[in-house]
């Protein structure tokens, strides 16, 4: 199965009312982990990179990793470019390879973020590629990107002139969730998401989903929910799986790195599977 596009995969998502777990991923384990959970499993994965993994691992070297181990992938995949603000990463991001992008200008009025998605869509569809969009920030801060302040909320119609006049292919509206640890269970508005999918069908980005209930993802997904974004639930469990075998690795003397890879390896397979048969993709590949 060659890289499919992000299109092609949330709206065959929406169609089916299935979501595609969209995991942000900081390396070489993180993101063999990833395809290798998917593959198993037999689902669709989107696999996402901050702006903040771009500019520390390099275009160049993070596009080389994702070509070398999607080279003969079984499953669709596509590589998407996450919350990125800024127009130079997004433009040097799709001439190397990247097949879509989430343009970050929620922190400009509605109007600018308007002109300036309009032209980035522009840029994607040179060279095939796709854009997510929003106009209001997610609250929380994710890898430098955002704010801990609750952005106010736009209405209905001025969601739908946003999606209609900029060609967005997912759009990620507010509905109460956030970017990070939850520290309680979330209030989200549900009917937001049905709202915007009655007056304009388009698959829907669920950012913030690392500490949301099974409930509430099945719920959200039939709703319209396609792309589920995790990027908090995947660096706790690498970290706190490193953090544990490194101490197993003290109590026995035994400072062996590769064994150390291949249990945290592990780990990002369990989270990763798991993702995908919760939000319901696993065996949806095509």
């Amino acid at each position: 199965m060659p890289i499919v596009s992000l299109k092609e995969i949330v709206d065959r998502a929406f169609q089916e009312r299935y979501g595609v777990p969209a995991v942000n991923v900081f390396n070489d384990l993180t993101m063999q982990g990833v395809l290798d959970a998917a593959v198993e499993v037999r689902s669709p994965i989107i696999v996402q990179t901050s702006v903040k993994t771009v500019r520390s691992i390099g275009t160049k070297v993070l596009f080389s990793m994702w070509q070398s181990m999607t080279a003969d992938i079984e499953v669709p995949v596509a590589l998407h470019l996450d919350h990125c603000p800024d127009r130079d990463v997004i433009s040097e991001c799709l001439a190397i390879g990247w097949n879509s992008v989430l343009f970050d200008a929620s922190a400009l009025p509605v109007a600018e973020n308007q002109r300036q998605t309009i032209e980035v869509v522009k840029e994607a569809r040179g060279y095939g590629a796709h854009v997510e969009g929003e106009i209001e920030s997610i609250t929380g801060v994710e890898d430098g990107v955002g704010s801990d302040q609750t952005a106010a909320r736009q209405t209905l119609d001025v969601s739908l002139a946003f999606i209609e006049a900029t060609g967005v292919d997912v759009f990620a509206p507010s509905i109460g969730n956030a970017h990070g640890v939850y520290t309680s269970k979330p209030t989200l508005d549900f009917d937001r998401v049905s709202d915007l999918v009655a007056a304009h069908p388009l698959p829907i980005a669920l950012h913030g989903g690392s500490g949301m209930t099974d409930a509430q993802f099945h719920d959200l997904i039939q709703r319209g929910c396609s792309k589920v974004n995790i990027s908090t639930a995947l660096k706790m469990t690498y970290l706190q799986s490193t953090l544990a075998n490194l101490r197993l690795a003290e109590q026995a003397d035994k400072w062996d790195p590769p064994t150390l890879f291949r249990a945290v390896s592990g780990d990002v397979v369990d989270l990763t599977r798991g993702l995908a048969r919760t939000f319901g993709s696993a065996g949806k590949a095509w």
